[in-house]
């Protein structure tokens, strides 16, 4: 589409803010309410997939349920020449993926509240029986003033749901993908804590506990090797944080938190006891007084 188009009667096209492999998102305003926003629409040549138009549906489905302030909001849902669309607000912001590549990490108390915001996005879709599924630092946009916003629920599963295709099943990222759904079992709200506890292990070291050659190889790694502290990477994160990532990422779903609001109380604790936020020093640093940063 080009500039001033207008979608759907209502929506004026301004510019094009990204192209994926199923949809185009563009800046619009709404020239009622004359509000801009983001509207995402399918292109021509994916409208005879049936899965693309089923996972589209699902996305519009789960984000139009959930009104919360740390996830992006639909605000409407409509066809413009048979192509589906949605408008969601508009992010001014980048996503933490964005903010890790220019900064390499963020801080431990970063860290934490950026945890405890996405908590309250995630713990509000399951009340609402959604599981996100693609939990990630791609997927969560910062706003100017420190809010975070979840957003992309294109494959997320509805815990009600008992119809899971085959080819529906193992959808997500490798990277942040729990060793239950790497092996093909459904998703379920634990898988979503293992996908925060990897996430919040990026965000403090700057990088992802396993890595390989492809996909396979570290779906692997997620399914039979021992999880990494995050110690590893940067030996200074404090016991409580390590604590917090190590137990969202436990082999066994039944072993990690059980649920999201437990994780949440976890990460309370740590930011109402700014000590525990302090770097952890070796015994060696200890020993000689040298001062370790985060």
């Amino acid at each position: 589409m080009r500039e001033n188009d207008l979608i759907d009667e209502r929506y004026r096209v301004i510019n094009e803010l990204g192209e994926g492999g199923f949809a185009t998102v563009y800046q619009a305003e709404d020239i009622i309410t004359h509000k801009l926003l983001a509207v995402k629409i399918l292109k021509d040549d994916v409208l005879k997939n049936d899965l693309t138009l089923a996972r589209f549906e699902r996305e519009a489905r789960a984000c139009a349920s959930l009104n919360h302030p740390n996830i992006v909001r639909v605000i409407n849902i409509g066809t413009h020449e048979n192509r589906p669309y949605m408008a969601n607000e508009l992010i001014k912001g980048k996503t933490l993926k964005d903010e890790l590549d220019i900064r390499g990490k963020f801080t431990f108390k970063e860290a934490c509240d950026f945890m405890y915001q996405l908590c309250e996005a995630v713990a509000f879709a399951h009340a609402h029986l959604v599981v996100h599924r693609d939990i990630k630092p791609n997927n969560i946009y910062l706003t100017p003033d420190g809010t975070i916003k979840l957003g992309d629920f294109g494959i997320a599963h509805f815990e009600n749901s008992r119809r899971v295709t085959k080819s529906e099943v193992i959808v997500g990222s490798v990277h942040y993908m729990s060793p239950e759904v790497s092996q093909g079992k459904t998703p379920s709200f634990q898988s979503d804590i293992y996908s925060m506890g990897i996430t919040f292990f990026e965000l403090i070291t700057g990088r992802v506990p396993y890595d390989g050659a492809n996909p396979i190889a570290v779906a692997m790694m997620h399914i039979k090797e021992k999880f990494p502290s995050p110690r590893k990477v940067l030996p200074t994160v404090p016991k409580p944080i390590d604590k917090i990532i190590m137990t969202a990422c436990r082999k066994n779903p039944m072993d990690r938190y059980r649920s999201v609001t437990e994780m949440q109380k976890a990460l309370k604790q740590v930011l109402d006891n700014p000590q525990s936020m302090k770097p952890r020093q070796s015994a060696l640093a200890r020993f000689f007084g040298f001062k370790m940063d985060d």
